[in-house]
């Protein structure tokens, strides 16, 4: 039976940038895989884009892809597939381009694009509301503030950019699982309907695309991870049938429990995940462990995939500002729930939203607070925090009122309580907003578009 190994180094836009090197040395795959892309990304791109025609991509891609070059002068098979391209696929393959060339290694850069319906969201509006699926609004109410509209497009353009000799293929906006599935369509040569294989494929895709997460990150026996500094990266090595193992290239490996808390990472209904490619039952897997850092996993079910993409909207939505103080010695909490008052109070305005926050009196888990180890009186008494970071954020539409709000942390030092400091890396950076619009799209007006560049 033909197995393809496909491994991921890279979760998200800022992952460790040594980690598709680590499992590109030691995984011995045959694909790669890397992914960048989530919902606020998305908008940040597309402002770079905005500011430069050029940019509007992953740049963390181009420097990983210039440490790979030996690997892929020592490995000639390996197959690279990333989202990387963010808003501007085609201007990240030719600088990747450059990057192969300047290390002589001849590689045909496949380019998937499609996904990016800002050129046509006029056109589409009068038919198409793209209603937000948690509000009910209409995209309408919005447009002008409208910076970023992105169809989650499948696996099948991956699957031809591969079929057309692609090596490596660099995508805009897709499903993170496609960038699994995709290989396993173009290799195995699943029919577009082999919905069993294809949701095998998604469950593998969806186990791996976060990185580490499957193999020790945020796990809640984080305690059993012997070595942070190296807690390996997944790869799975898939049938043609639809069933998988998984396992690291290094750390604790994956075993039931980490490979369980991924798969319910970031999902709704498990008996029924939507993908572009396949409606995925999570609930139909059967898993089983091969040894200590290796899992199973079988008998994966798929129904056919819907007839819309989701699409990731973001719009602008104001601008914030975030600034912290250290506050210390008798009545840290009580001084820093003050000082906030003040710092507020004094800037004349009142916010669309504002939040004062004690870090280490229970701000981020309310209700609990870790008793101090020390006895007696004065600062350290049992139940007394000798110290808190006082954090204070705003958001508001008025952009000069969040600048004004920037300028109040740096006079608590001298017109506040005693024990202010933490107060010398200048003032918090007032930043825009950008929020997020759920919507979904029919199949029917997206067209996917591959390029290859020789």
């Amino acid at each position: 039976m033909k197995t393809l190994r496909i491994g991921n180094g890279c979760g998200f836009w800022g992952d460790n940038i040594d980690a598709p090197i680590r499992l590109a040395q030691r995984g011995k795959l045959d694909y790669l895989t890397l992914e960048y892309l989530a919902e606020l990304t998305m908008s940040i791109l597309a402002l770079q884009k905005q500011r430069d025609p050029d940019k509007g991509y992953a740049g963390d891609f181009l420097d990983v892809l210039a440490r790979l070059t030996p690997i892929l002068h020592q490995q000639p098979k390996l197959k690279i597939i990333t989202n990387a391209g963010g808003m501007n696929p085609l201007a990240c393959a030719h600088r990747a381009r450059s990057i192969l060339a300047k290390a002589g290694l001849a590689r045909k850069i496949g380019v998937v694009t499609g996904d990016d319906l800002m050129p046509c969201l006029d056109a589409l509006l009068p038919a198409h509301p793209f209603t937000n699926l948690d509000t009910g609004e209409v995209l309408q109410t919005i447009r002008p503030r409208v910076v970023s509209a992105n169809a989650y497009l499948g696996a099948r353009p991956i699957a031809d950019a591969l079929a057309q000799g692609a090596d490596i293929v660099i995508t805009g906006r897709v499903a993170d699982a496609s960038l699994t599935v995709g290989p396993a369509m173009h290799e195995f040569g699943w029919a577009p309907d082999a919905w069993d294989r294809l949701s095998a494929a998604s469950v593998a895709g969806h186990l791996i695309e976060c990185g580490a997460q499957v193999c020790g990150g945020l796990w809640c026996s984080w305690r059993d991870v012997s070595d942070w500094a190296d807690i390996g990266y997944p790869f799975v090595d898939l049938h043609d049938d639809g069933a998988f193992t998984i396992s690291s290239d290094a750390g604790p490996g994956v075993i039931r429990e980490t490979m369980i808390e991924q798969l319910l990472y970031e999902v709704g209904d498990p008996a029924r995940y939507l993908t572009p490619d396949v409606v995925a039952d999570f609930t139909s897997v059967a898993v089983q462990p091969v040894d200590g850092r290796t899992m199973r996993v079988s008998h994966a079910k798929g129904t056919p995939a819907t007839d819309t993409y989701k699409v990731s909207i973001a719009y602008r939505d104001g601008y914030m500002a975030s600034g912290t103080l250290v506050i210390a010695g008798p009545g840290a909490v009580e001084k820093a729930k003050i000082s906030g008052e003040a710092l507020l109070q004094r800037t004349g305005c009142t916010f669309d939203r504002s939040n004062i926050e004690c870090l280490g009196a229970g701000a981020c888990a309310p209700g609990i607070v870790s008793p101090l180890r020390t006895g007696g009186e004065g600062p350290g008494v049992r139940g007394e925090l000798a110290e808190v970071v006082l954090r204070v954020s705003v958001h508001d539409h008025r952009k000069e009122a969040v600048e004004r709000f920037a300028k109040e942390f740096a006079p608590l030092v001298t017109s506040g309580p005693p024990g202010v400091t933490g107060y010398t890396t200048g003032r918090p950076p007032v930043r825009e907003v950008f929020a997020y619009w759920p919507a979904v799209v029919e199949k029917s007006v997206v067209q996917a578009k591959v390029e290859i560049l020789k």
